[in-house]
């Protein structure tokens, strides 16, 4: 944005006063703030160079109202407006950067805030018996679907057309398939239906053999820690 590009004097027009960034902020004296006005009301290009100026000034007080800035730019922007004759050119930085910085710090509150990316639920994995292998998953929620990171110890690498494959079924026992492997040290699955109401994880052996439906042969389960 033009706004926020640091103009030198000379790229200033020359009936363009210093004082204007000072008009668009509200720290003109009164006794130039009049005179100022009037050569504005005459002028187009001033006009449109103050609106200009507002509109960030605005931006950055809507975007201040929605959040709280961080201390740091707390602290920058409360020394600045104490500077009130700060020259009309560095002035215009600032606004552009306080303005940048404010909409940043709003949208990346709205991504963290709004549930769309970030949130997770952890499984613990165990075997049917007792003493058999035992595992872990964590299934993150992104745009794309839920990620599901399991690491599993104690299974044995299958391999020849046999293959582990990953499910998550409801509580009316549907079951989605998300996902096989070979190897359970380190498997990254992606699932498009929620843990919250799809809450049970499980692993099964399965066989190249046509057939789509789960084998039944499960090796692990567990059940998704929603804190429901």
């Amino acid at each position: 944005m033009s706004l926020l590009k640091r103009p030198t004097r000379d790229e200033l027009p020359d009936d363009e006063p210093v004082e204007l960034a000072a008009l668009a902020d509200g720290s003109l004296r009164s006794e130039e703030r009049a005179a100022l006005l009037d050569r504005v009301a005459t002028s187009p290009e001033l006009a449109e160079r103050l609106a200009v100026q507002e509109r960030a000034i605005a931006l950055a007080s809507s975007a201040g109202a929605q959040v709280e800035a961080p201390a740091t730019l707390r602290t920058r922007i409360d020394a600045e407006q104490r500077r009130r004759r700060v020259p009309a050119a560095r002035r215009l930085v600032l606004i552009g950067s306080v303005a940048a910085a404010a909409v940043a710090v709003t949208i990346g509150l709205a991504v963290s805030r709004s549930g769309t990316a970030g949130q997770h639920f952890n499984v613990a994995l165990a075997a049917p018996t007792a003493g058999g292998p035992e595992g872990d998953a964590v299934l993150t929620k992104t745009p794309s679907g839920w990620r599901i990171e399991l690491r599993a110890a104690g299974l044995p690498r299958l391999d020849g057309g046999r293959f582990y494959e990953a499910w998550l079924k409801n509580a009316a026992g549907v079951l989605v398939p998300v996902g096989t492997f070979n190897d359970g040290r380190k498997v990254t699955l992606w699932a498009g239906v929620s843990p919250r109401t799809f809450t049970t994880l499980t692993v099964t052996r399965e066989r190249a053999d046509g057939d789509q439906a789960s084998s039944g042969d499960k090796v692990l389960a567990g059940r998704v820690e929603t804190g429901r």
